[in-house]
Parts: structure tokens; sequence; C-alpha cells
């Protein structure tokens, strides 16, 4: 398992006097070395970048980014906001809610809570904290190949086009990724220093290295878990895994693990009996939920290689060869064995998305970085001698006609009604417009007062999990067939001002809609393709005449 530098790595090292990640290309004549980047440039290109990534995510992914975090984080901030049942279950943690409530309360000391700062301002908290992990990751490439593998990883995060689509969304997989980069970072500074087996010169081992890295690691795993539970996954693999090489390991489990872990699950636990009122064990209900009773299937299931076959794939895309090729290259056994541990556990599960899988694409990504600095060794010529595209060159061009386009219609295109229409509701509820919203469409399928920021009266379909199997729910109920579902469940529609459906159910109760005073005042693009059972191509408010 060492990560002794190997004879075919990308470049020799350098020399030990050196003291330098540079990289020379092993090309006929001199080669310009590598310039090393500095850390704060690095970290100032990654927080421009993304928060310009923040600003153009515009789309709905998934309801956790709103329902799980966001609404929660404004029912503590301001006293109102949907707790979904999940949290009367005590199956989630308030310690990642708790970030963004205390944005929203900074926001409300100075006034800034108006729509536009409402909906972009966590998402640039967010940005923030992608951008450290940018930042570690470039780090953690140079640490383990060397400088030019490390600038290319950090090509390779920055263009991949589901790292754009998501990670600045505040779904706590986006941090849990962060704080798994930057754990594997110092995990990996410590454990080389024990074993005396070391990727780097013994002059960057006296700048690399801190006598606590290891503890720093231990709790920085201790907090992913914590906003995470199954980020343990991660870490049970790299903490076994290691735990051999580790001298001393009476020392590290007594007077490192298991103290940090109990400090951390110690105050997360009375955080969240504080937060609760109760004592709630969320750790323990989170898993027992998910992993040990299946609960998770309640929202579907999909085949068991669906993470190796279909998921993963399409969050690489295009940098899936390269990965392949740079994992075969480099030899590092390691990462890359804790990339398929975790989509081979993940895949056990019968509940699977994508975001679960999120925290192993930047180290996936690290290895396409590492095959694309071995590429840039050589330099194409043609018969004639004359210079033509290189291999790198052309990888390149690949790579960013088939992720950029990807990543900014993803972004800015597909699913986007749902966000739009809830912030126009809030600017017309800021302007005293809305007394009231009825959310006819499938349970979540919007933002709510989280974005609304207004303490007017809502309704939307229920869909929580039945106890009886076969149960149907509301949003189940609703679609099978609308216009029944609205006479015997909803009633009279005159008790809200406003209703919100997708174009494909509105057709089943227009003239319902048409025969109680309402008539559309706004529609917004959704989607050019169909997404779950029709096509949701718009989404449509309708308002009572008298409000208009």
């Amino acid at each position: 398992m060492s990560h002794r530098r190997r004879p075919h790595a990308p470049g020799p090292p350098p020399p030990p006097e050196d003291g330098g990640g540079d990289y020379s290309p092993q090309s006929p004549g001199k080669a310009p070395r590598i310039r090393p980047w500095p850390e704060r440039r690095v970290l100032a290109l990654a927080l421009a970048f993304r928060a310009v990534n923040a600003l153009l995510v515009r789309t709905y992914f998934n309801p956790d980014e709103h329902w799980q975090c966001l609404e929660v984080a404004h029912h503590i901030a301001f006293g109102y906001g949907h707790l979904t049942w999940e949290w009367k279950r005590g199956l989630r943690g308030y310690l990642h809610p708790l970030i963004f409530a205390a944005l929203y309360k900074f926001l409300g000391f100075l006034h800034l809570d108006t729509p536009w700062f409402m909906v972009m301002a966590p998402r640039l908290l967010q940005s923030v904290f992608a951008a450290f992990g940018d930042l570690y990751l470039y780090k953690l490439s140079k640490l383990i190949f060397n400088e030019h593998a490390a600038q290319w990883t950090l090509f390779s995060q920055l263009v991949n086009w589901f790292m754009f689509f998501c990670i600045t969304r505040t779904l706590s997989n986006s941090l849990e990724t962060v704080l798994t980069v930057a754990g594997l970072y110092y995990w990996f500074i410590a454990i080389e220093s024990s074993k005396g087996i070391s990727v780097i010169s013994k002059q960057q081992a006296s700048s690399y290295q801190s006598p606590h890295s290891r503890k720093v690691a231990l709790l920085i795993a201790a907090l992913a878990c914590a906003i995470r539970p199954t980020s343990a996954i991660t870490w049970l693999y790299v903490g076994l895994l290691d735990f051999i090489y580790i001298k001393s390991k009476c020392r590290f489990l007594f007077l490192e693990v298991i103290p940090i872990g109990a400090i951390v699950l110690a105050a997360t636990t009375f955080l969240d009996w504080w937060m609760y009122g109760s004592r709630v064990i969320v750790p323990l209900n989170f898993l027992k939920f998910n992993l040990f009773s299946s609960g998770g299937d309640y929202y579907g299931t999909h085949v068991f290689h669906w993470y190796f076959t279909q998921g993963f794939p399409s969050m690489i895309w295009t940098f899936l060869p390269l990965s392949v090729f740079g994992v075969i290259k480099s030899q590092e056994w390691r990462l890359s064995g804790l990339i398929a541990w975790v989509l081979g556990v993940y895949s056990i599960l019968g509940h699977k998305e994508f975001r679960f899988v999120l925290p192993v694409l930047p180290l996936a990504l690290m290895f396409s970085g590492y095959f694309l600095a071995a590429m840039s060794q050589f330099k194409g010529k043609n018969l004639h001698g004359k210079r033509h595209f290189s291999r790198l060159q052309l990888s390149v061009i690949l790579l960013i006609i088939t992720n950029v386009p990807m990543a900014l219609y993803m972004s800015l295109f597909h699913q986007r009604g749902t966000e739009d229409v809830m912030f126009y509701l809030s600017k017309e509820a800021h302007n005293g417009r809305v007394k009231g919203v009825l959310f006819l469409m499938p349970c979540h399928s919007t933002p709510y007062y989280s974005t609304l920021h207004s303490s007017l009266p809502m309704r939307f379909l229920d869909c929580t999990p039945s106890d009886n199997k076969g149960t149907l729910d509301e949003s189940d109920r609703f679609l099978m067939n609308p216009l029944d579902f609205v006479g015997e469940v909803i009633g009279n529609l005159s008790s809200f001002s406003h209703i919100v459906l997708f174009e494909s159910e509105e057709r089943h109760i227009i003239q319902l809609l048409l025969h109680d005073s309402f008539q559309e005042v706004r529609r917004f693009f959704h989607s050019h393709f169909k997404i779950d059972r029709d096509l949701q191509s718009s989404v449509v408010v309708y308002s009572r005449r008298d409000v208009l």
C-alpha cells in the first residue's frame, strides 16, 4: 500500500534539495519546469469560480436541498417553516441546518432578508465551502502525485459537469464531500509519517507535516459522520486499511479515535436533544431507518449494479476513461479501492441516488488529473515533422465541449420552473399580493417557506410514508385522478389566493379552476424532457380574480 513514487509516474520526483513538487516532462532536450501554484492563488481562483458557479445554479435537483436544510434553518431562524416527517421521527441532525440558520439570522439582522438574498445567500455560503474542497483536493493530489498532477486535478474538478451542478447546492452531501477530501488530506500526511514511507521529500515532509494532522483528520471525519452518518462507510475503509501500519495501536484507539469520536458524538447529541426537546440519538435512528429497515426504499429502488453501470458513469461523464487509465498507470490502489468500496457498499442498498456517492467523485477526478499530467509529456508530430493537436489537447477539448454545455444546461434550464415560481411568489408576497398558496403537484416539488419568506398559509400534497404497505399518499392519489382528489380532499379552493401546478395536471382541472374564479397569471418553463411520469414542461400559477 506504499505511496512511493514509481518509475512510470508522470515525471521524475524533484531532488531532495529542491523541496518542490515540480514536474519535468520526460522529453528530449530541456523542458520547462512546472511552477508550483501558491495555495492562496488556488483558493482565490476556487472562490471566484464557485461564486459564479453558485449564481449560475438556478434549477431544482433534489428536495433535500431545501426541505432537509434550508426549510429547517428558516424554521430555526424565523420561527416558521415546515418540518418534514423525518424531523418528527428524529432521523435528521441539526448541525448542518444550524450553519444556514446562522446565515439567515445574519441576513435578518442586516435587513437583507429580501427575496434575492434568501435564495442566493445560502448557495454563496456553500460555494465558500466548495472552494475549500477544491483547494484540499489540489493539495491531496500534490501530496500523493506531484504539482503537475494537482494542477490537472483542479482542472478536472472545475470542469466536471456534475460537480458544477451539485457542489454549491445546500445538500448535506455537498458539505460531506468537502469534509471527506479535507480529512483525507490530513490523514494521508499522518499515516505516511507514521509508516515512515513518504510520497514526498524530507524537506516537503517538514513543511507538510503537523504533529496533530491525524487528530485533525479524525475530527473532520467525525464531523462528516455527524452531518451524514453514512460517511462512516468511507472512514471505516480508510481507518481499517491503515490500522495495520500504525505503530501504537492502543494509543491510536484509546487516545485519539475514541475520545475525538465521543466528544463530537456527545456535542451533536446534546445539540439534537436541545433542538428536539427530547432525548434523540439521530445517528442510530438514521442508520436503523436507512440501512437496517430499508426505509429509503419507499422512495424507489434501483438494480444493484446501478452505481457502476449508470449512476457514477453519468456523474464522472467523459472523465471516466481518463480516470480508469489514471488508476492503472498510477497503481494507487488505496484510493481507487476506496472508490470501489463506497460504490460497492451503497450498491447493497435498494434506494440509490447520485448524491450519495458524491464524496468519491473528486477522488476519481484526481486520477483523471494524474493521467492528463502523464499525457502532457508527449508532443505529437505528423510524418512531415509538423505539429498537430496532441492527445492532451484533443482530450481537453473533448472534456470541455462535453462537460461545460451540459453543466450550463442542467444548472440554468433543466427543472428550473419550480425554483422560478417560488421566487416569483416570494416577490408577490413581499408586496402583499399573496394570501395563501396551494401546490397541486408531487410533494416537495418546490422550495417552501425558506424561499417565500412570509408566514402565509400554504398547503402541499403530503407523502409521508405509511406504516401500511400499499397505502397511497396524497401525491399518488392526486396524480391518479386530479379532479376527484381536489373535490374530495381539498374541497373549497377559495381559501387560497394562488394555486401552483404542472402543465401536465393543469388540463385535468382547468375547468374547475375557471369555475372557482381562478385565472392563469404566470407560466414558467420547467423541462424539455420527461422526468417522472408525464412531461412536466412548465409550471403554471393561477390566482383568484379578486386578488389581481
